[in-house]
């Protein structure tokens, strides 16, 4: 899909003009005013589509209108869902290009753009049958500069969901890490089992023990013209999980490519970076990579595993393996010196029992990053709710013969992890988000079709050119 802006539609030659309407007020096209509003009393309530043949009165052949709502409730958010909306719905009718002409006050050609990813994505690549796509959108009104910024966003969302919908076989840690040597513009290094063993990462070697594939320990590292803060950005890069030796049920096991969802946005952030070029900020994005399988080496129930800071876990469950790995980068991050760390992670099933696939959970060691990361996540178009992370939660992770377990009583898990994973963290102010609900759908949910969502990508990206 090729994106182009102009600055005036009237005379642009095109399939299908999109155009709006709000609910208060008629469109832009008195064509559409008079079948659409005026004839068909079509109302414009959000989301709601006016499809309509222009009989070669205008050099569009058609007219989609998508109605916008209420004036005063529209925002940038509704602007991403509405053209998503639109696009979806031009795919439907196969049309091929498309401009989109829209009568509205702010400049939401980042937003616009981002909808018209969101609508046009579909993971085909193993299918004989290939979706439909549009070759050709065009925005009119909104700046070169807004619009480049939502392609630069766009096209992050689209590389992280391609890779966190990739069978395990493809998306192996290996080849995780030859998509991040492949970056223009970032210093990257990689470490294999050797080196990862030499710098004392007990728990993140454990988990990859049982598996044939080599685990990968992934840092990349970009640097603004003039960096004033330093950021690690780490995610959760199980690139399969079928539970370990605690083996998964097979139901369980089927999407478990997706649980390096957090890896798949680090690497999608990190490769946008190059063209937001934000000036203020050196970010570092790192990812432990590996299988967690039970193969004949795999780590078991009761092994004891000694952490890069020296502190012990007893192995309560194999498949809790996600907050080992973490519990490693997170050390790794906070030697670098760096401000503040974020992880994201496909990290609990109880965040998921708590916030659904509608929202994300997010907890730290520090009320203004949380709060921070929560607005930015709000304006990006992601939903993310803070979970408490009291000390009696560590309670339940208290062991007779280590310092602590993995794992810990079936209540409050998402916070339990939290605690656990805090224990890793000395310096930097730092925050995880939890994403194991609103990273894959099973089911097509608003405006994302089945499959990965990128989350966190929008947010995260949206924190970094903020810092």
């Amino acid at each position: 899909m090729e994106i182009k802006v102009t600055k005036d539609a009237k005379d642009i030659k095109t399939e299908v003009l999109v155009i709006n309407k709000f609910e208060e007020d008629n469109t832009s096209q008195e064509l559409a005013n008079t079948y659409a509003v005026e004839k068909d009393h079509f109302e414009g309530k959000f989301g709601q589509t006016y499809l309509l043949h222009t009989y070669g009165k205008i050099p569009a052949d058609k007219i989609l209108i998508i109605g916008f709502g209420k004036k005063d409730e529209f925002d940038s958010n509704k602007m991403t869902e509405a053209v998503a909306k639109a696009v979806k719905k031009l795919r439907q009718i196969h049309a091929k290009t498309a401009c989109f002409d829209f009568d509205v006050m702010c400049d939401y050609g980042k937003s616009a753009v981002i909808g018209a990813y969101i609508g046009d994505y579909a993971f085909d690549k193993y299918k004989n049958e290939k979706a439909k796509h549009l070759d050709e959108v065009i925005f009119a009104k909104f700046s070169e500069d807004t619009v480049k910024e939502g392609i630069i966003f766009g096209e992050a969302m689209k590389f992280s969901r391609d890779i966190a919908n990739e069978p395990a076989a493809y998306a192996t840690p290996t080849k995780l890490a030859e998509l991040a040597s492949s970056f223009e513009g970032l210093q990257t290094e990689i470490y294999d089992r050797d080196e990862i063993e030499r710098m004392g990462m007990g728990a993140y070697l454990a988990v990859a023990k049982g598996s044939a594939e080599a685990p990968k320990f992934i840092h990349m590292k970009y640097t603004g013209k003039n960096p004033k803060k330093k950021i690690a950005l780490i995610g959760k890069g199980l690139c399969f999980d079928s539970g370990g030796m605690d083996l998964k049920p097979p139901a369980s096991m089927l999407t478990m490519r997706d649980d390096m969802s957090g890896a798949a946005c680090v690497l999608g952030v990190m490769r946008a970076l190059k063209e937001l070029q934000p000036e203020n900020v050196e970010v570092h994005g790192i990812i432990a990579a590996c299988e967690n399988m039970p193969g004949q080496n795999a780590y078991k129930p009761g092994d004891i595993l000694t952490a890069k800071n020296g502190k012990t876990i007893e192995v309560d469950n194999t498949d809790a393996e996600g907050r080992l790995t973490l519990a490693d980068a997170l050390c790794y991050a906070c030697e670098l010196g760096v401000d503040e760390v974020v992880d994201i992670a496909t990290l609990t099933g109880a965040c998921m029992v708590a916030l659904g696939t509608i929202a994300s959970g997010v907890m730290g060691n520090n009320e203004d990053l949380i709060a921070k990361i929560i607005h930015i996540a709000e304006k990006s178009g992601e939903k993310y709710w803070q979970l408490p992370m009291y000390k009696e939660y560590m309670d339940g992770l208290k062991s007779d013969i280590a310092d602590m377990k993995n794992t810990g009583s079936r209540y409050g898990g998402a916070s339990a992890a939290g605690v656990f994973l805090q224990e890793f963290v000395s310096g930097p102010k730092w925050a995880h988000i939890d994403i194991a609900g609103t990273a894959f759908l099973e089911k097509p949910q608003g405006i994302f079709n089945y499959g990965s969502t990128g989350a966190g990508v929008r947010t995260l990206l949206n924190y970094v050119n903020e810092a």
